[in-house]
């Protein structure tokens, strides 16, 4: 379980691929503090730390993951957002997020908001998944490559997020562009509310 309040980015430093699945070795500055077994966060999907060498640490993708997320697209040299899994014996800063990302989105527009950004993005419509909960509403929650954030000018299948400076500076959003593809987690939450209401 996660909070999407991301902690800092990783740098890819090998990317193998074995059969179906990809071992990605990142580093970061936390290293020294992960364990075999552990979960992390890697643009909002959950990994299991399978090996750690010196100050670099290995998570194994498999299809199911690539096929749903955007980390099929990642290079050596890539930012990722990383999350360690949350202690549950603090404040939830973000809202609740599970690391299983639902489905990738595309940046369409950056605007100026003088001093901050509003970062659009587009995704596939699914009626079906929509009934399921898989969808965006106003100030409502989303994460997008891990980051927890607010919904604005939701559409059928659009939405915007407000992105300030130290967001921006802290996150890989610096390297979002226009036509990026970023992971979406819809908020669990509506999720649930949406299966009840289906069960009646």
């Amino acid at each position: 379980m996660f909070s999407g309040i991301i902690e800092e980015f990783a740098t890819v430093v090998a990317i193998k691929k074995d059969r179906e699945n990809i071992d990605f070795t990142l580093t970061c500055s936390f290293v020294s503090e992960l364990s075999i077994d552990q979960s992390v966060a890697h643009n909002g999907v959950c990994l299991t730390v399978v090996a750690i060498d010196g100050n670099n640490y290995v998570v194994t993708a498999m299809k199911e993951t690539l096929d749903r997320s955007n980390l099929g697209l990642l290079k050596v040299g890539d930012k990722v957002n990383v999350e360690r899994s949350m202690l549950m014996n603090g404040r939830l800063d973000g809202h609740i997020v599970q690391g299983h990302v639902d489905q990738t989105a595309r940046c369409t527009a950056m605007d100026d908001a003088d001093g901050s950004t509003y970062f659009t993005f587009s995704y596939d419509f699914d009626a079906e998944k929509a009934r399921n909960g898989y969808f965006t509403v106003d100030k409502g929650s989303v994460t997008v490559n891990g980051v927890s954030l607010t919904v604005c000018n939701p559409t059928r299948d659009s939405f915007q997020v407000a992105i300030i400076p130290y967001t921006f500076e802290h996150t890989n959003f610096c390297d979002i562009r226009v036509g990026s593809v970023v992971n979406l987690e819809f908020d669990i939450l509506g999720k649930y509310i949406a299966r009840l209401q289906a069960l009646q």
